[in-house]
């Protein structure tokens, strides 16, 4: 069995949609001290209270203040970034940014930026752009790094045409081209599992749960439903 050879993972949105089910792997794999690193002001919130029950630290700080970061996140061994951002208020690189640099300062040994998306050429879309000029600053940072490049979220695949609710299901592209999909648990397993492999330091980690057409999904939609 493979060990870890680091102690304190500290998680940037951790109470996010995705953030959470990594957070909540690190808790149940019980090797890791683990903190969610949340934005002040101090505000409630349901999924940190769960987290907190669980035996995670919540700390809070100021993302526009760099020696806030730091304090916040000093003693961390690894910083996984979950953020999410909203194109019309704040980029990916401009969420993540002050964290990098914060990280450096904290002396932070490895930091998994928030990819958990496939991979894209460049100019394909903004955000893409975006991802890639952060990744360009990860790599000249000195911090050790790891990208876990992922399918489209399992749990999400009203966004492939799936109208679950009403069993119905409307494709705008080729159905019959494969497309990988992977699982919210298994992304939060592989990102805990990574930290265990030597050969995930300054590397890419793919993982697909599933490889397969919109039609195939449909014919398991149809069984598993019955209609």
């Amino acid at each position: 069995m493979r060990h870890s050879p680091f102690k304190t993972v500290t998680i940037a949105g951790g109470t996010g949609n995705l953030g959470y089910v990594i957070a909540e792997a690190f808790l149940n794999d019980g090797s890791y001290n683990v903190k969610i690193l949340r934005k002040k002001p101090e505000k409630e919130n349901e999924k940190a209270k769960l987290l907190a029950s669980k035996g995670a630290e919540i700390i809070y700080a100021d993302y526009s203040q760099n020696d806030d970061l730091v304090k916040a996140i000093k003693g961390a061994d690894v910083i996984v970034s979950a953020v999410n951002s909203d194109p019309k208020t704040e980029s990916f690189y401009n969420s993540q940014a002050p964290l990098l640099a914060a990280a450096k300062d904290a002396s932070v040994k490895r930091f998994i930026p928030s990819e958990f998306t496939g991979r894209f050429k460049s100019g394909d879309h903004f955000i893409i752009d975006d991802k890639d000029k952060f990744r360009e600053e990860l790599e000249k940072s000195g911090l050790e790094y790891t990208y876990i490049e992922v399918g489209i979220f399992q749990e999400f695949f009203d966004w492939l045409g799936f109208d679950i609710k009403n069993k119905k299901a409307t494709f705008y592209v080729d159905a019959n081209e494969k497309i990988p999909t992977t699982s919210l648990n298994d992304i939060g397993k592989y990102t805990v599992e990574n930290l265990k492999i030597p050969e995930a330091r300054n590397a890419r980690i793919n993982i697909a749960g599933s490889f397969l057409s919109l039609n195939e999904y449909l014919e398991i939609f149809e069984k598993a439903s019955g209609e």
